[in-house]
């Protein structure tokens, strides 16, 4: 804002008249968020929030290690069963058994890690499983059926 308020205008026209006039100049157009959803502004007032807001935007993790691993650990299960070959799921698993494996020896700070290297051979039987009887319910009519 580059002027004054006039004497004698209304404080709501004189804003308003600034809005439009921005508007109109386009000084809008390249803010950070332009076109996206406001944020939901209905969750109780946390007073960390921009700490929080700088972390996220910094990409810091915000789990402690031993959370972030059991995380991971969760998300490799979740790719398994995604996972279309063999070699795709004993790479999944040889990936986070190494992480686990050094967790092990070196326990990270944060709550116990409660965590054990995946038996391969295990889950392999039983991605195996999964598999079939995913092939045995296509082949008898598709999903949902």
């Amino acid at each position: 804002m580059t002027e004054r308020k006039p004497p004698g205008v209304s404080f709501e026209s004189f804003v308003d008249k600034q809005i439009r006039e921005a508007t109109e100049r386009g000084d809008f157009r390249n803010l950070p968020g332009f076109g996206r959803p406001l944020e939901d502004d209905s969750a109780p007032y946390d007073a960390l929030w921009w700490v929080k807001s700088k972390l996220h935007r910094e990409g810091t993790p915000v789990l402690p290690p031993s959370l972030a691993l059991r995380k991971e650990a969760e998300d490799a299960r979740e790719a398994v069963d995604r996972a279309v070959s063999e070699s795709q799921v004993r790479r999944i698993l040889g990936e986070i058994n190494t992480k686990i494996a050094a967790a092990l020896l070196r326990p990270p700070a944060g709550p116990p890690l409660n965590l054990k290297p995946f038996e391969v051979e295990t889950v392999l039987r039983e991605w195996r499983a999964t598999r079939a009887a995913r092939a045995e319910r296509d082949d008898e009519g598709g999903p949902g059926t």
